[in-house]
């Protein structure tokens, strides 16, 4: 298995088509839509598709991308974490999302955090990248905290819409 890690109260594993189920509902929550944007996701067979399809290659390919984060104490599903590698674009970024009954309780820090670690550590990256919307406060608050700092204005291959781009060296 690929890199598969551990904090004090979380489990960051891979993500497999088997967590089909959680990921419609995460891709399905009025943040996600607003934030991320609505990937026209809506059955478990579409969810297993895009996995397999938008995830499972990059893992394959570069040893990592998209996490499921799992409460330990109970092995609750919590939200995805990763590293992303986008077409003509140098620096992966980091990327986050939990459902709204998780959020402010300190897991995107804590899995975040040590997600950053493994990739310095495990496949010597120096420097990553985030993307988020102006309006996103929640995640600039976030990026700031793991010490990325705003350099622009920037957007992603698969869209002509101007996020916030920041940075942070390893």
């Amino acid at each position: 298995m690929k890199d598969s890690f551990k904090t004090q109260r979380l489990h960051i594993r891979p993500i497999t088509t088997d967590d089909a189920p959680f990921i419609l509902e995460l891709m399905n929550t009025p943040k996600w839509i607003q934030f991320i944007g609505d990937r026209n996701v809506r059955t478990v067979e579409d969810t297993e598709a895009y996995i397999a399809e938008r995830a499972l290659p990059q893992i394959a390919t570069h040893g990592y991308g998209n996490n499921v984060i799992i409460r330990t104490s109970d092995n609750e599903k919590l939200g995805t974490c990763g590293v992303y590698h986008r077409e003509g674009i140098k620096i992966p970024d980091i990327g986050f999302a939990f459902l709204p009954s998780f959020e402010g309780k300190g897991y995107a820090f804590e899995a975040t955090t040590k997600l950053i670690e493994v990739m310095k550590l495990n496949h010597g990256l120096t420097e990553l990248s985030a993307y988020t919307l102006e309006e996103n406060t929640a995640s600039k608050k976030l990026l700031k905290r793991l010490g990325f700092e705003l350099k622009g204005i920037g957007t992603l291959p698969t869209s002509n819409e101007e996020l916030l781009h920041y940075n942070r060296k390893l």
